[in-house]
Parts: C-alpha cells; structure tokens; sequence
C-alpha cells in the first residue's frame, strides 16, 4: 500500500509541476529574439501590470512571433547570473526576415507605444540557430 501511495504521489508531482498555464509553442530554432527590459518603477504593481497586459496582448496579435516566453529573474544562485533585469521576453521566428516583419507590425508598434515610458532600459540578442 505504501509503494502505491509513493507511485500516486509521485506522479502527481511530477505531473504538476510539468503544466503550465498555456501550452507553450514549439521552440523555432531558426531565430531567436530575446529581450531584456529594465522597468523605471519595477516595484509598482501598477506599472508591472500595464507592462504585463501590453506585451501579452502584442504577444497574442502577432503574425509572426512563434514561441513567445515572458518571464523575471528568478533569485541568482551563482555569481555569473544577471538577475538586474525586470521582465525578459524570449520570441522565435522562421527566419530572419519573419523577424524584420515582427518589428514592423501594427500590434509591435502599439506595445511600444503603449510600454516604452515605463521602461529605462532595453537588450536586445538576436541569434540565428546553427
């Protein structure tokens, strides 16, 4: 009976920590899009959530934007990890030039609109898969 509540435990732990809140889209090796944002009030709620709801909803309108991963830095555990950002935002894209489209989009523009005053710094890292 033990064994079966370890199985039983187990696997609903397992299970549980593997789902998230939206299926993530397939990882596009082809481009990648990372960006770091520094927010000017990261401790404001109200400033986190109209970050937040602009670049979601940006995120559900673009055209060309595959995986879309939003997310802050967890605690550093080591030295050599840069946790001074406040929001990254990873995107692929199928090539190059789907990304050049992305940068052009209405629903692109309008985050920037919409966000770049509430934000004092951006990084951008492109990379092309090999």
């Amino acid at each position: 009976m033990k064994t079966i509540a370890t199985l039983l435990f187990l696997t609903l732990t397992i299970t549980g920590f593997a789902q998230t809140k939206e299926p993530m889209n397939e990882f596009d090796s082809h481009f990648a899009h990372t960006v770091y944002f520094w927010l000017k009030n990261p401790d404001s709620k109200e400033d986190c959530k109209a970050f937040e709801t602009s670049l979601q909803k940006f995120l559900d309108n673009s055209g060309f934007a595959k995986t879309k991963f939003i997310g802050k830095p967890p605690r550093a555990s080591r030295d050599v990890v840069d946790g001074s950002f406040t929001y990254s935002l990873i995107v692929t894209f199928e090539s190059a030039e789907a990304q050049k489209e992305y940068q052009d989009e209405a629903p692109h523009k309008l985050f920037i609109a919409e966000s770049e005053d509430l934000w004092t710094r951006v990084i951008v890292y492109d990379s092309q898969g090999i």
